[in-house]
C-alpha cells in the first residue's frame, strides 16, 4: 500500500496489520501532505508531529493500527491549550492530559496528528474564524467548510486525516458534513463522553466522529463507547458494537421520509437528494414530526441563554477580544427572560415525548441536513422560502430540531453531478446508532451516498 491519502482509516489499519505498511510510513505522508495541502484548506490550528512520530514508532496495534486522526481544537490535547477557536484561550495554560476520546481512539491504535480549526467556542455554523481565519471547503476554496467544526469536516473531506473528531450542538457535526461532502455521526445525548472538551452548551453539546466511509465512522464510534467517570452525562448502557450489525442491509426496517417543515425552504439539491435517498430506500411514507418551528426557537433559546451563562465573566471583562458576531449573540443572550428559558425547557420535554412516539410507528427518518450547498466565504445570507435571510442563524434549521432532544444522526453525502455536495440526515430512536449507520453503510454501498474526491 503506497497512497494513504485516500485511503479509508479500515484498510490503512489491515495494511498496518498485515506488515504491508508501517504507521511511521502513514504518518509521514500524513505529515506531508498536511504541510502541503493545509495551506490551501486551512484546517489546522496545530499539527502535533513530534507525537505522531513518536507513537507511531512504537508499532501500535488495535482496529485502528496506524490511522491518523485530529480532533476540534476545543478537545483537550496534552500539551497545548484549547482554544475553542477563541483569543482568549490561547492565554491559557496548556492541558494536562488528553480528553477521553482521543484517549479511546488511541489505546484503538490510531495516532492524534494535530487541532482543527473552528467557530469561535462553537457558536457558528460558517466555519469562519476571526483569529484563525476560515477553514475552507475542499471542493471550492471560495466556498464554506461549515460550522463550527469546519476544520473537521475540511480535513477529512480535503483528505488530510480519514477520521476527525468535532462538536455538535445545534448541527456543527451535520453542516460540516454537508458542505464538505462526506460522512459524519451526531451520537445520542450522554453516548460519548465529553470529558476533557471545553463546553458550549452542556444540555445540548454532542462529541462525534467524522469520516469519508461509513464503516470507518462505525469503526471510530465503536471505539470510543463506554461508561466514563469523568462525564456524568455519559450513560452506563452497553449495547453491541455497531459495526457487527454494519452489512445486515435495510431489509425490514420502516423508513419515513420529513415532510411540511422539513421541505419547506430547502432548496433544489437538497430536495433532489432527499428524494434520490427516499426512493432508494423504498421510503414511501412521509412523516411531519410536531411543533417543529416552536422546537427550533426553543433551541435558540436555551442555546443563547446558557451559552452567555457560560461566557458572562469574559464577556464582562474581555468584550474586545471576542469575534464581534459571537459576542453580539452572547450578550443578546444574557438578556433573555428566565421565563423564555424555563418555557423552553417545558416545551423541550413535550417536544421529545412527542417525537419519540413517532419512533413507535417507524424505525427511521431521513431530512434533508442543509437547506443548501456551501455557500461562499464571507456570504451573510441566502434564499430561504423565497426570502433573503441572514445566513449564519439558518443553515442549522433542520439540525436544529434534532439534536434539541439528542437523537443519533448519520449525516450521509449525496454526489451531485457536476455541483457541490449536499447531505441528507438519517435519525433515529435514542441509542440506536447501529440502525442509522447500518442505513449509511447499505446507501454507500449502492453508491447512493458517496463522499467525492475534490479537485487538486
Amino acid at each position: 500500500m503506497t497512497g494513504f491519502a485516500w485511503a479509508s482509516a479500515a484498510s490503512i489499519a489491515a495494511a498496518v496489520g498485515r506488515g504491508e505498511a508501517t504507521a511511521s510510513q502513514v504518518i509521514e505522508q500524513t505529515l506531508e501532505r498536511i504541510e502541503r495541502r493545509d495551506a490551501v484548506l486551512n484546517a489546522f490550528t496545530a499539527v502535533t508531529a513530534d507525537r505522531a512520530l513518536t507513537r507511531a514508532a512504537t508499532a501500535p496495534q488495535g482496529p485502528l493500527a496506524g490511522v491518523p486522526f485530529a480532533v476540534k481544537n476545543l478537545i483537550d490535547i496534552a500539551g497545548l491549550p484549547t482554544l475553542a477557536g477563541s483569543k482568549i484561550n490561547r492565554e491559557h495554560p496548556p492541558a494536562r492530559a488528553d480528553a477521553t476520546l482521543v484517549a479511546r481512539l488511541e489505546a484503538a491504535g490510531a495516532i492524534l496528528v494535530g487541532a482543527l480549526n473552528m467557530g469561535e467556542y462553537a457558536y457558528d455554523f460558517t466555519g469562519e474564524n476571526s483569529h484563525d481565519g476560515a477553514s475552507r471547503n475542499p471542493h471550492d476554496p471560495t466556498r464554506m467548510s461549515g460550522g463550527s467544526s469546519g476544520g473537521s469536516g475540511s480535513a477529512v473531506g480535503g483528505g488530510l486525516v480519514p477520521i476527525a473528531l468535532g462538536s455538535d450542538t445545534n448541527g456543527s457535526i451535520r453542516v460540516p458534513s454537508s458542505f464538505c461532502g462526506i460522512f459524519g455521526l451526531k451520537p445520542t445525548y450522554g453516548r460519548l463522553s465529553r470529558a476533557g472538551s471545553f463546553p458550549f452548551v452542556s444540555s445540548l453539546d454532542h462529541l462525534g466522529p467524522f469520516a469519508r466511509y461509513t464503516a470507518d465512522l462505525a469503526l471510530a464510534y465503536d471505539a470510543m463507547t463506554g461508561p466514563d467517570a469523568d462525564d456524568p452525562t455519559c450513560t452506563h448502557r452497553l449495547d453491541k458494537p455497531a459495526g457487527a450489525s454494519l452489512t445486515t442491509g435495510t431489509a425490514g426496517l420502516r423508513i419515513a421520509s420529513a415532510a411540511g417543515y422539513f421541505r419547506a425552504g430547502a432548496g433544489p439539491e437538497a430536495l433532489a437528494a432527499l428524494d434520490h435517498v427516499a426512493n432508494a430506500l423504498g421510503a414511501t411514507r412521509s412523516i411531519e414530526l410536531p411543533e417543529v418551528a416552536r422546537a427550533r426557537a426553543a433551541a435558540y433559546v436555551i442555546t443563547t441563554s446558557e451559552g452567555a451563562a457560560l461566557h458572562l465573566h469574559r464577556l464582562r471583562t474581555r468584550a474586545q477580544d471576542f469575534d464581534p458576531d459571537v459576542r453580539d449573540r452572547l450578550i443578546a443572550g444574557a438578556m433573555v427572560p428566565s421565563a423564555w428559558v424555563v418555557q423552553a425547557q417545558k416545551f423541550r420535554r413535550w417536544y421529545r415525548d412527542a417525537v419519540l412516539r413517532l419512533f413507535e410507528e417507524v424505525d427511521a427518518i431521513i431530512a434533508p441536513a442543509t437547506p443548501c450547498v456551501a455557500p461562499k466565504i464571507g456570504q451573510k445570507t441566502f434564499q430561504l422560502n423565497g426570502e433573503e435571510v441572514p445566513l449564519r442563524p439558518n443553515i442549522g434549521i433542520y439540525t436544529q430540531p434534532i439534536s434539541f432532544i439528542g437523537l443519533p444522526v448519520v449525516a450521509v453525502p449525496v454526489p451531485q453531478p457536476g455541483g457541490m455536495p449536499i447531505a441528507v440526515q438519517i435519525i433515529t430512536a435514542p441509542w440506536r446508532e447501529d440502525v442509522a449507520l447500518r442505513i449509511a453503510y447499505d446507501l454507500e454501498a449502492r453508491g447512493i451516498a458517496r463522499a467525492q474526491q475534490p479537485p487538486e
